[in-house]
């Protein structure tokens, strides 16, 4: 039986430059967002695994006999290098009540949960008995990586549960984080938990979820931005299969990129929207107008690696002169983004009111509503940034000062919490 209480967080994500040209070919920058999910895992009366996920109002837990019943139908064909396969998922949904074809996040949480937990105990041990509780600062639905942050922080704790992985908190230490082998699993099947919830996920986001830092992606490859002064070091390539896992025989991993932390402001219009459709509209503005539309890609994807150069720069010498820089990529990245059709009143609207406050913005992920970012200097004071703050929720957004280029998932003590969280945890 596991014996000790822990306490894990993941980051959620932002796109920072290259959203929908991503799509075609081009650069896209993802950096960890300092919203994180945090899971509480902690021992459970011998015999029960219990999940609980007040943030969509599941409160769920089964025998370990049963789950061990469960697994045995299947348990040779679960691995972290396979996808979960329909035959599988139709039997945890016939299991948990779910009912075929059911798309709501607290179903699919439920249902990556008994994957996971199933998957992992299957090659690693038996079920543990334990009770895990997620919360997160993250919003659902909104483009920022709430999946991935949920399906690290599941994978974390069941491999640490199961004695897959150790547990690197030690007396008195605040906060931990795993060896980059255990960090390598950790993604893996943070990974399948992704594809439960969203069927071919590109992996950018677990990724983003476990390393931290920034990554860019190209062409189903992802890759840490470098360190200054990298030359001796091996950066590996996470080189994407068709279904977005890792290719068969290459071991591969990602280095924790060093970026700056830059602090930013992330506003949540609350404006719905489909990807989807977003994604086959700019498709058919390419088709329409090749000769206008290709070239609006290639400038997209030069801020892309403008921006990667500067952030790669910053930490070795963080001169105040690289913010006017990354200001007007921001500028010009959110016009582009308006001409490929992505952009929205709304987001028209949270520039104009930022801009009033000597602020900068641009749209991040999907477009047509959802989520933007205001990126904030050092030196923006703190009345300014209050001001913008005052005047984007008066618009009816949502908003958050927080900061991008956050670590990983990390082990916490309870001393390093603050007291929301620790609220948010203590419920039972």
């Amino acid at each position: 039986m596991w014996e000790r209480s822990l306490v894990l967080s993941a980051p959620g994500k932002v796109i920072l430059h290259g959203e929908h040209a991503v799509v075609h070919g081009k650069v896209a920058l993802a950096v960890a967002l300092n919203l994180r999910t945090f899971l509480r895992l902690r021992p459970c009366a011998e015999g029960r695994v219990c999940i609980r996920l007040p943030g969509v109002g599941v409160v769920r837990s089964w025998d370990t006999s049963c789950l061990q019943a469960l697994r045995r139908g299947f348990a040779a064909d679960f691995d972290e290098s396979k996808s979960p396969s329909v035959e599988q998922l139709d039997t945890l949904k016939e299991f948990a009540g779910i009912a075929a074809g059911a798309s709501a996040p607290e179903s699919l949480a439920t249902l990556a949960f008994l994957y996971m937990c199933l998957a992992i105990s299957a090659k690693y041990g038996d079920v543990p008995s334990v009770d895990i509780l997620v919360w997160s600062e993250l919003p659902t639905g909104a483009g920022l990586g709430s999946s991935a942050a949920y399906a690290v922080c599941l994978a974390a704790a069941l491999l640490t549960a199961c004695g897959a992985i150790l547990c690197p908190l030690k007396e008195g230490e605040s906060t931990a984080r795993w060896t980059e082998e255990e960090l390598t699993l950790i993604n893996s099947w943070a990974f399948q938990g992704e594809q439960v919830i969203h069927g071919n996920p590109s992996g950018v986001d677990n990724a983003v979820g476990t390393w931290g830092g920034a990554l860019r992606y190209q062409s189903g490859k992802i890759t840490p931005l470098k360190r200054p002064f990298e030359a001796e070091e091996i950066v590996a390539v996470w080189a994407l299969g068709a279904a977005g896992g890792l290719k068969e025989g290459k071991e591969m991993s990602l280095v924790a990129s060093r970026v700056p932390t830059l602090r930013i402001l992330l506003t949540n219009t609350k404006v719905p929207r489909s990807t989807k459709v977003l994604v086959a509209g700019v498709k058919e503005k390419i088709l329409k107008f090749p000769a206008i539309m290709n070239p609006v890609l290639d400038s997209i994807d030069a801020i892309s690696q403008e921006c990667q150069s500067v952030l790669e720069a910053m930490p070795a010498n963080p001169s105040p002169e690289y913010y006017p820089v990354l200001e007007e990529l921001f500028d010009i990245n959110q016009h582009h983004l308006n001409v490929i059709g992505v952009g929205h009143p709304s987001l028209d609207r949270l520039c104009r009111v930022t801009a009033s406050h000597g602020l900068h913005s641009k749209l991040t992920g999907a477009g047509g509503g959802g989520c933007g970012i205001t990126l904030l200097r050092p030196d923006t004071s703190p009345l300014a940034v209050e001001a913008a703050k005052r005047d984007l929720c008066a618009c009816g957004f949502e908003c958050w000062e927080t900061n991008i280029g956050a670590p990983g998932v990390t082990l916490h003590s309870s001393s390093s919490l603050n007291t929301e969280v620790l609220h948010a945890l203590s419920e039972s």
